[in-house]
């Protein structure tokens, strides 16, 4: 008996095993003996038209064929790149990710328009709280804040004037910064003698921008804006003298480096708004 493996089986069906055991069984059968001839064999006889094809299979001879099965959920999974789970978690660590920054980046500009009195509230803290602003690293937080705050704000209020107008103001605000700046270390004349002068000022300049919001002049809107251009740039001279000291009537002190940086940040900031006004009329 022999048994030969050519083609497919289903091994879960369990064919394979009945074609065995039937295989087995009739191999452990004793064959008949066979006796001798003696009587000559006859001769074939000859027959008209196609003769049959012989074969050498042997009838005690078996075909089993064996595959191995796969279900088709199997080849998807290894056609599948995502395969592996390392490969599965990493991709999903990254969608994440950037639908973080998206909506970081989207909350914190709708912020700016929905709760402006954070802004005033880091204002009032870092300009009243000494403590806060001597304290690290909450005053550097509170710094960045507020810097992100206010250059959101800036940008918010950039989109009703045009490019150009835009980028002459930033021009002039930077020439002009870098000449006082200069003039304010090489001048013999104490500015921080004006600070009460100049307080007052702004609370006048401040009251005459809310009448403006009634009267629909442009003179008188142009002259705000050169009001206020010239107030701030004499801010910008006596926050650059208090920031130096030395022979100065007023100065800060060495701790109060927080404090000098947000005093001329906002002088530099007014002063682009007043002068971006000034270009854009």
């Amino acid at each position: 008996m022999d048994v030969e493996v050519r083609g497919p089986v289903d091994l879960s069906s369990g064919d394979h095993q009945h074609l065995v055991r039937k295989a087995a069984d009739e191999g452990s059968q004793p064959k008949p003996k066979q006796t001798k001839a003696t009587a000559p064999a006859p001769e074939p006889k000859q027959t008209h038209g196609k003769p049959h094809p012989k074969t050498d299979q042997r009838a005690d001879s078996y075909v089993v064929d064996i595959s191995e099965e796969t279900t088709p959920e199997e080849s998807n999974a290894a056609a599948s790149p995502f395969s592996e789970e390392s490969i599965r978690r990493a991709f999903i660590v990254k969608v994440f990710l950037l639908l973080s920054a998206q909506l970081v980046i989207t909350g914190t500009i709708i912020g700016v328009f929905i709760f402006c009195p954070a802004f005033f509230a880091v204002l009032i803290v870092l300009a009243c709280c000494e403590k806060m602003r001597r304290q690290v690293p909450a005053n550097y937080i509170l710094l960045g804040l507020f810097t992100v705050l206010e250059g959101l704000m800036l940008g918010a209020v950039s989109v009703f004037y045009g490019a150009e107008e835009v980028l002459w103001a930033i021009g002039a605000t930077a020439l002009v910064t870098l000449s006082l700046t200069l003039f304010a270390l090489q001048t013999k004349l104490d500015f921080t003698l004006l600070h009460g002068v100049l307080f007052v000022s702004l609370v006048v300049l401040f009251i005459y921008g809310i009448l403006l919001l009634f009267i629909r002049s442009y003179w008188l809107h142009l002259l705000y804006a050169g009001l206020g251009t010239v107030l701030f740039s004499l801010y910008l001279v006596m926050d650059v003298q208090l920031m130096v000291g030395g022979s100065h009537h007023l100065k800060l002190d060495p701790e109060e480096y927080v404090f000098a940086a947000l005093n001329i940040y906002l002088d530099i900031i007014n002063l682009f708004l007043f002068i971006l006004q000034l270009i854009g009329r």
